[in-house]
């Protein structure tokens, strides 16, 4: 589901377009950052709906829980007005634009956070490495992407989060029904978490959109995929970096990741034959084979040319593309790069990722 720089919110709430997805959260760095700012105001508890605590006693009985025990933890959760604000989407208009996203994240501060990080979880990312085939700088690069390695994880009481999501989702976002399902069920993952691990659902502070911890794990993601990576008998994305390392690698390699595989390559166009519609048709989605790339006017170096899979023709928006210097960029996306996707749908979220481990590994270089 982060960390940032001051920004122009307007622009920020255009870019944080991704809606979650099924293994993580949709709490863009933008918003994280506007939340973390704001006091949490609290409306009435949610003990004082019927038709909550109807659904609660149906949540329990579909997940094997104490019926009280949810009415109870359930029922002292409160509604709270600015996570409706957060989720709904934003108004259109404002163009996009990657040079002011990537901005935020490969900047100094956060840089050298990340290879303070590096160093001392050396030994960790290496091998998380070797047992995923994850790159330590991908996983450096979600780490601090998401909460600045762990300095921003968020101000909202998960329980609050997720009430307010499950039950009172905004009616006018295009996809309301469906995404208050997907957080009933976190809800319901929620309590599962805290109750196999015997944790105080009170108590978890997240995002807006009820994402936990230095790499922002939706509760779904971490009875799915998080780990004890360090072996010490349980598993904690909060405070044990290791776990976390391990966890991250471990989403990853869960969603197709291919070792050794670049995430992304340079790519040049050939005017006369290209067909840009067709190429940006399927969006992220790698579809189109390395030489299907150049029938429609992609020119590629002689490291693409050697790829074996799928690419995507990947376009990042620099903003009013009738000002000069604001045309967009485009590279060419791997199924490694999708795989970042999977994280947050946003392609300006997976540039983001790729260019500060770059950076990160660059700078920690001797």
């Amino acid at each position: 589901m982060n960390s940032l720089s001051p920004f122009r919110l307007a622009f920020l709430l255009v870019l944080s377009c991704a809606l979650c997805s099924p293994g993580h959260a949709a709490s863009t760095p933008a918003r994280k950052k506007a939340a973390s700012r704001t006091a949490v105001l609290t409306g009435p508890a949610y003990a004082r709906r019927a038709d909550v605590m109807a659904q609660v006693a149906d949540m329990a009985r579909r997940r094997d829980l104490d019926p009280r025990w949810v009415r109870k933890i359930v029922g002292q959760a409160r509604y709270i007005p600015s996570v409706v604000r957060l989720i709904t989407p934003p108004a259109r208009g404002v163009a996009k634009n990657w040079r002011a996203y990537r901005e935020r994240f490969i900047e100094p501060a956060r840089i050298q956070a990340g290879v303070r990080f590096w160093q001392t979880h050396a030994d960790a990312l290496e091998r998380a490495e070797k047992v995923y085939g994850v790159p330590a700088e991908i996983i450096v690069g979600i780490i601090g992407v998401e909460t600045f390695y762990g300095q921003q994880t968020g101000t909202y009481r998960v329980l609050d989060a997720l009430a307010t999501l499950a039950f009172d989702f905004p009616q006018a976002h295009p996809r309301a029904q469906e995404r208050s399902a997907y957080f009933k069920s976190e809800l319901e993952q929620f309590l599962l978490l805290n109750r196999r691990a015997g944790t105080d659902p009170l108590a978890e502070k997240g995002s807006y959109a009820g994402a936990m911890g230095l790499a922002q794990f939706m509760p779904s993601s971490w009875l799915r995929y998080a780990v004890d990576f360090d072996g010490d008998g349980k598993i904690d994305l909060i405070h044990n970096p290791v776990d976390v390392i391990g966890s991250v690698a471990n989403y990853f390699k869960a969603f197709n990741w291919h070792s050794g595989m670049a995430t992304t390559y340079p790519v040049h166009f050939d005017a006369a034959t290209l067909d840009l519609d067709a190429l940006l048709a399927p969006d992220i989605l790698p579809s189109f084979s390395v030489e299907s790339f150049q029938a429609k006017g992609v020119l590629l170096e002689a490291e693409a040319l050697q790829h074996t899979g799928p690419l995507a023709l990947i376009e990042l928006q620099n903003g009013d593309v009738a000002l000069d210097g604001n045309a967009p960029i485009y590279v060419a996306g791997t199924e490694n790069f999708y795989a970042i996707t999977r994280y947050n749908w946003s392609s300006y979220y997976a540039m983001a990722v790729i260019e500060l481990g770059r950076a990160v590994a660059s700078a920690r270089a001797p």
